[in-house]
């Protein structure tokens, strides 16, 4: 009988071992390629762990909880222009849960796009303004700024070759959505059908041929062309459009594997790191080296999005601009906050070089469709028209609409939340040893 026990503890023991001779070379293999400079660019990923953990990430978090940047409007009726898909999801805590009318600031319901100063808020001059429009004239009870303005704005917005497509927000089935409510986590969305949507991003946006897979693409045929000698044959604008792409598909990842539906009881789910997924998603061994690629890309990515912040700070420190929801002071304290960030984004001393990316030219820009990466881009793509911008009137040659602000600001701090939850899984995983 002793034997027997001692032999099954013995196995018991093996198996134990082999799972932290496992774990142990998981953590060693993803921090061996998880470090030192990123391609493309002359930033090392230390540097950007520190700066975003120290600097970023706080003041970011807290941004995304005011009102003016946690509400979003959007058609979630709109149908997939690629195919029909009923659009639900595994579980029933997945879906986007649209925000009641009443909870929205008036400030924010009452503007339109591009509306986001205080002086194009004003609730009785939007009224005369929207009657006006109806009528085909600008009521003359507005005074000559506030004309001026909303004429400029309405011009813009009719002429502006956006560089991503943007929801109509005044369609009859737009609604607002309180991101805070909705946050990227585990939908139970998977196999073909989430594969079919991936791959339909990345051949939009990518410029990839059909004929090229990218790997671990369980759509993809057993032969055909290397997806990394395609892409090393690629001009650098082309090669750091497909990062992009991949940095925010890792980041759609990290946040899924950190926000994981792991259980359910008495009706409240609980959410939370699922080892097991981040590893199936990220590990080097069982991705074949393919998941320090991906978070490589979405280090890169971050970097164009930290530079983007950096070089549109001007148009938000003049003082014509503000964070407009109705409430003066949380207003003001929302801007400063904005500000410091900013402030922050110039210290960083490794930003991407976007100047290496055609040359100032707009026009590569516009394939991507991603809203907050597509004004990241527009920014990039804007520094004279940003440099030249009047501090007391109008914007002319350049502006954001209240959804590109929104935009930028999540996805950056969703960003900035992926590459925290890489540091929460690095640690978990050093635990395990």
């Amino acid at each position: 009988m002793s034997g027997g026990g001692g032999g099954r503890s013995t196995a018991a023991w093996a198996r134990w071992a082999t799972r932290v001779l496992v774990a142990l070379g998981s953590v060693l293999a993803l921090e061996a390629q998880l470090t030192g400079v990123l391609d493309d660019c002359l930033c090392d990923i230390e540097s950007i762990d520190d700066f975003n953990t120290f600097k970023i990430f706080p003041k970011i978090q807290k941004l995304q909880e005011r009102d003016y940047f946690r509400y979003y409007k959007v058609n979630l009726k709109r149908p997939c222009p690629f195919w029909a898909d009923d659009g639900h999801c595994s579980i029933k805590d997945c879906h986007v849960e649209p925000c009641p009318e009443s909870k929205i600031p008036v400030g924010i319901k009452a503007g339109s796009s591009n509306k986001y100063s205080k002086a194009a808020n004003n609730s009785k001059e939007l009224e005369d303004c929207e009657q006006a429009n109806k009528l085909g004239a600008v009521n003359s009870t507005l005074s000559n700024q506030s004309k001026e303005a909303f004429i400029d704005w309405a011009r813009y917005d009719d002429s502006q070759d956006h560089f991503c497509e943007l929801d109509d927000e005044r369609s009859p089935d737009a609604q607002y959505v309180d991101l805070l409510l909705n946050p990227e986590r585990y939908t139970g969305y998977k196999g073909p059908s989430a594969w079919r949507v991936w791959n339909s991003i990345y051949e939009e946006n990518c410029f990839k041929p059909r004929s090229v897979y990218r790997p671990l693409n369980p759509l993809a045929p057993s032969r055909g062309e290397s997806f990394y000698t395609w892409l090393e044959g690629l001009c650098l604008e082309k090669r750091v459009f497909y990062k992009l792409i991949s940095g925010l598909h890792a980041s759609i990842n990290l946040h899924l594997c950190a926000n994981y539906l792991l259980e359910e009881t008495w009706g409240k789910p609980r959410w939370g790191p699922n080892m097991k997924e981040f590893t199936r998603r990220f590990d080097p061994i069982e991705t074949k080296g393919e998941g320090p690629r991906r978070l490589k890309n979405l280090y890169f990515l971050y970097l164009i999005e930290l530079r983007a912040l950096s070089k549109v700070a001007p148009y938000f420190e003049r003082s014509v601009v503000d964070l407009y929801t109705g409430n003066g002071h949380e207003d003001a304290e929302s801007k400063a906050l904005l500000l410091e960030i900013f402030r922050d984004t110039k210290s960083f001393r490794m930003h991407f070089d976007e100047k290496s990316m055609f040359a100032g030219d707009k026009k590569g820009a516009k394939s991507l469709k991603t809203q907050g990466l597509g004004t990241a881009l527009k920014i990039l793509f804007s520094e004279k028209e940003i440099q030249n911008l009047p501090e007391n009137s109008p914007s002319k040659g350049f502006q954001l609409t209240r959804q590109e602000i929104v935009a930028l600001v999540n996805a950056f701090g969703r960003l900035s939340t992926s590459i925290k939850e890489l540091q929460n899984f690095k640690v978990l995983l050093q635990q395990t040893r």
